[in-house]
This record gives C-alpha cells, sequence and structure tokens, in this order.
C-alpha cells in the first residue's frame, strides 16, 4: 500500500509509457479563452463545495464561543475553566477525531469519482468503528483533565472547575465519533448545503439552550456542558438521518464488510490524525514559547490577538482544504489526471490572491485592528510591530493548507505527517527557540523561526504536488478502492440480504 504514503514521481521515461487517459477527462488547454472558460467552471465547482463548507465551520466554532459567552456572566473562574475545557480538553479530542475522520476524505472522494457510490456506506461504517474506539481511548484525558491541567501549570482551582466541566461535556466526543464520518460522507457526494443548515440550526439551538439552562434555570457550569452535549448530538442525529433517508445508493444498511480493512483503514486514519493535529498544535506552540519570555503579559497578549486574527482566516482555509481534496479524490477515482492538475493550479492561485489580500489588510490596518481586543496602548503598539509577521504568516497559510487537501485528496497523509514532524518541530520550533532566547529577538524570533517551518514545508509540498505522476496516481485511486472497499459481489450480496431483511420485517410488522 506505498501509493497511500506517497506520490509517485514521474520521469520523462514514465510518461513515454503512460497509457491513454479516459475519454472524459479535461482535454488539453491551448488557448486563453479555453483557459479562461476552463477556469471559471473548476471556480464554480470549487466554491460550490468551499462556501458551505466555510459556513460549516463557522458555525461550528461557534457553538464554543456561544459557551463561553454565557459562562462569562457566571464568572472569571467560570469563564476561564470552561475556555480551558473547550480549548485545551476539547480542542484536543476534536482536532484529532477530525484527523481520523479525514481519511473518509481520500476513500469516500475517490469512490464517488470512480463511480462506486454503493462503498461510501461501509466507509463510513467501518471509520465509526475506529472512531469511537478512539473515544473509548481519549475518555481518560476527560476523566483526569483536572490532574492533567494542574500538571500542564494551570491555578488549581481553574483545574478543579475545568475538570469537572469537562466530564460532564464526555458525551460530546463520542458525538465527534459519529458525526465526522457522517460529513466526510455527505461532503464526497457534495452534499454540503445541507450540513450548513444543519449546523446553523444547531447554533440557533445552542443560543436558546444555553439562556435556558445557563441564565434562565442558573445550571451554571453543568448547564453550559449539557447545551454542549444536546447541540452536538442535534446536529449528529439530524445529519445521520440525512445521510441514511437522503442517500439512494450511498448507504444500503448496516454491514460486515465495514470490518474488511480494518487495519489498514486504521493506518490512514491515524496518519490523517497525525498530519493534522501536528498542524493544529504548531502555533498554539508560539504562545506557550512566548508565555516564558521577559514582559510575558503583553508577548502573550499581542501574539494572541495576532493568532486570533489567524485563526480566523485559517476558517476559510479550512473549508478551501475540504473543497480542493473533494476535488482531486474525485477526479482521481473517475481517472481524470488532467482535471486533477487544473483543478489543483485554480485552488492555489485563488488561495494565493485570497492570502495577498489578507496580508495588504494586515498591513494596511497593522495599528487599528488590535483595538477590537484591547484598550491598553502598550499592547497595541506590541501588536503593530508584530504585523508583518502575521501578514507573512497568512499568506503561508493560504497556501498551506490548501495542499494538504491534495495530500488528504490524493491519500499521502503518512508523508505528510513525516514532513510537518520535520519541518515543524524538527526545524521551525528549534530555530524559533534560538533566535527568541538565544540571540534574545523575542517574540519576533520565536515566530521567525517557526515562519521559517511553515515556508519550508509549504515549498515541499509545492514540489512534491508539482512533480507529481498524475497518471499513476489516478490508476492507484482504482486499484486502492477495489482492495478497500471489498469486492463488488459481496457487497451487492450484503446490499440484497439487507433489502430482503428489512422485507420480512415489514411483512411482520404488518401481521
Amino acid at each position: 500500500m506505498d501509493s497511500l504514503n506517497s506520490p509517485l514521481l514521474a520521469t520523462e521515461e514514465e510518461n513515454q509509457r503512460r497509457g491513454t487517459v479516459r475519454a472524459r477527462d479535461l482535454p488539453p488547454i491551448s488557448t486563453f479563452s479555453q483557459f479562461a472558460k476552463e477556469s471559471w467552471v473548476e471556480s464554480k465547482k470549487l466554491w460550490t463545495l468551499a462556501g458551505p463548507a466555510i459556513l460549516t465551520i463557522l458555525c461550528q466554532y461557534a457553538i464554543g464561543s456561544v459557551t463561553q459567552i454565557f459562562a462569562g456572566h457566571l464568572g472569571s473562574l467560570q469563564l476561564a475553566a470552561v475556555s480551558i475545557g473547550i480549548t485545551v480538553i476539547g480542542g484536543f479530542t476534536f482536532g484529532f477525531m477530525l484527523g481520523m475522520g479525514s481519511a473518509l476524505e481520500t476513500l469516500c472522494g475517490q469512490a464517488v469519482g470512480a463511480g462506486q457510490i454503493h462503498m461510501l456506506g461501509v466507509f463510513m461504517q467501518r471509520s465509526w468503528i475506529i472512531l469511537t474506539v478512539t473515544a473509548v481511548l481519549l475518555t481518560p484525558i476527560y476523566i483526569f483533565s483536572t490532574p492533567i491541567l494542574k500538571l500542564l501549570g494551570q491555578a488549581d482551582d481553574i483545574s478543579d472547575l475545568a475538570g469537572v466541566f469537562a466530564i460532564w461535556t464526555l458525551p460530546q466526543l463520542f458525538a465527534f465519533a459519529i458525526n465526522f464520518p457522517i460529513q466526510k460522507f455527505l461532503q464526497s457526494q457534495s452534499k454540503v448545503m445541507v450540513m450548513t443548515w444543519i449546523s446553523a440550526i444547531g447554533l440557533i439551538v445552542h443560543v436558546f439552550l444555553s439562556w435556558l439552562c445557563i441564565s434562565k434555570l442558573g445550571w451554571g457550569l453543568v448547564g453550559a456542558a449539557l447545551t454542549l452535549n444536546i447541540t452536538w448530538w442535534t446536529i449528529v442525529i439530524c445529519q445521520l438521518v440525512y445521510a441514511v433517508r437522503w442517500s439512494p445508493g450511498a448507504w444500503t444498511g448496516l454491514s460486515l464488510l465495514a470490518f474488511y480493512e480494518l487495519w489498514a483503514f486504521v493506518r490512514l486514519s491515524l496518519a490523517s490524525a497525525v498530519m493534522l493535529c501536528l498542524e493544529m498544535w504548531y502555533f498554539m506552540t508560539l504562545i506557550l514559547l512566548t508565555g516564558h519570555l521577559k514582559n510575558a503579559e503583553i508577548a502573550v497578549d499581542s501574539i494572541s490577538i495576532c493568532m486570533n486574527l489567524n485563526g480566523w482566516e485559517a476558517m476559510l482555509f479550512i473549508g478551501m482544504n475540504a473543497a480542493i481534496s473533494v476535488r482531486v479524490s474525485n477526479e482521481l477515482g473517475a481517472g481524470h489526471p488532467r482535471a486533477t492538475k487544473f483543478s489543483i493550479k485554480i485552488v492555489v492561485a485563488t488561495s494565493v490572491l485570497i492570502g495577498i489580500i489578507c496580508m495588504v489588510i494586515v498591513l494596511i490596518m497593522k495599528d487599528k485592528f488590535a483595538i477590537l481586543f484591547t484598550d491598553s496602548e502598550v499592547v497595541i503598539a506590541a501588536v503593530a510591530k508584530l504585523a508583518s509577521f502575521l501578514a507573512v504568516t497568512m499568506l503561508l497559510n493560504s497556501v498551506q493548507p490548501v495542499l494538504s487537501g491534495v495530500a488528504i485528496g490524493g491519500g499521502w497523509q503518512a508523508l505528510i505527517a513525516y514532513i510537518n514532524l520535520g519541518c515543524y518541530y524538527v526545524i521551525g520550533v528549534p530555530l524559533g527557540l534560538l533566535l527568541g532566547y538565544k540571540f534574545d529577538f523575542g517574540a519576533k524570533g520565536i515566530w521567525s523561526g517557526m515562519i521559517g517551518g511553515t515556508a519550508l514545508q509549504t515549498f515541499i509540498l509545492l514540489l512534491i504536488v508539482y512533480f507529481t505522476n498524475w497518471e499513476r496516481e489516478a490508476t492507484a485511486a482504482e486499484d486502492r478502492i477495489k482492495i478497500w472497499g471489498g469486492s463488488v459481489e459481496a457487497l451487492k450480496h450484503s446490499s440484497v440480504d439487507a433489502t430482503n431483511s428489512t422485507e420480512r420485517n415489514n411483512q411482520s410488522s404488518h401481521v
């Protein structure tokens, strides 16, 4: 299964030996008008996926923010406890479970492209099994969150209260285990708008429940935890009903084939989780490192404001990441290498353009945007000095998530995990420590080193994408679907059995 872990690089001799491309692939582009037409078509496909994905992410991101807002009216201690519970405990498990579920982006997307729709339900069930087991393994983090937080240096009173809150939010962890596979299942079929509506309704329900349980009934942190659980399970149930009821052909009922090639699926899921978590934790490390500098309070405040803005931009490109992973996996599954390459070119160009716009806005508003977060003139001045670093980070982060989406669509998660580990934590963090502490450049030095790690990672990903033999990747995708899906005959037999069982149940119920 080496094709899952690394792209196959092309040589001139290999290019000459390539077979014919499927007839429905993108034709060679020879004129500007043809290029403009195909670019417009591809952009519409991209934003049809990316737009709803971005709105979905923003709605789900806002659920935690709403809980923090209501908790803030209970007191500063309660706000700190909820914030730690959501961002540290919940954030860690959310990121890990999201990464584990991202394996479906590769397999479901390629299955759709290959026309093997009947495999999607099996893949989703397989992911449910793996993520539910993962949730059980992560449960001790919630149970022992108080000592874990104390070990990380949090104050005792905050750790105690955050530990209680974390235990009450344990059902949310198992909601993640069901939620992410369903989202990838729907996303691979381009059914993204329904997820946006469900998430938006879930957010509205969450605001009402938070007001009722926290403010009106006075249930405090327990009420805050209950509202999170109810909201997430409401989203999960709605998505599940839609996936089962309105996905003809993709959902054929429960199947024992979900246990087929389970270990290989676990490996890809773990690679996806490691790849994503290494990216998510990287700039969180920046805030932790600045906490040990001189004048740490000002450094942490200024970096936190910058990272907050960077986080909102990240929501946009996480949506782009999801969109390009679907486009790449669909085109590879369909055996369309030229269409795959063209889609990548369009999304990279689009992302760079958006990144440049964000960079320019930050540089123009460098003396202004910190006012949204603080009244301290010292912090505002510190943020203004870091604006150029934020601008460069935003530009790099406009390309990097998109290239990661290409990697997910191609099934290269393990390779990218190694690249992330080397660029981020072997080069970026040590370089930041060296510049920040040894050469006494402070927050600027730490951030410069970490920008260096991101730039190196982005450059390596660009080289990989440029030299990849997409014809052979399309062939590898076809082989992967055949191997990992189980036999078509078995799937059909499973579907027939499920249909017969349903008919027998219906007959018995009428009797």
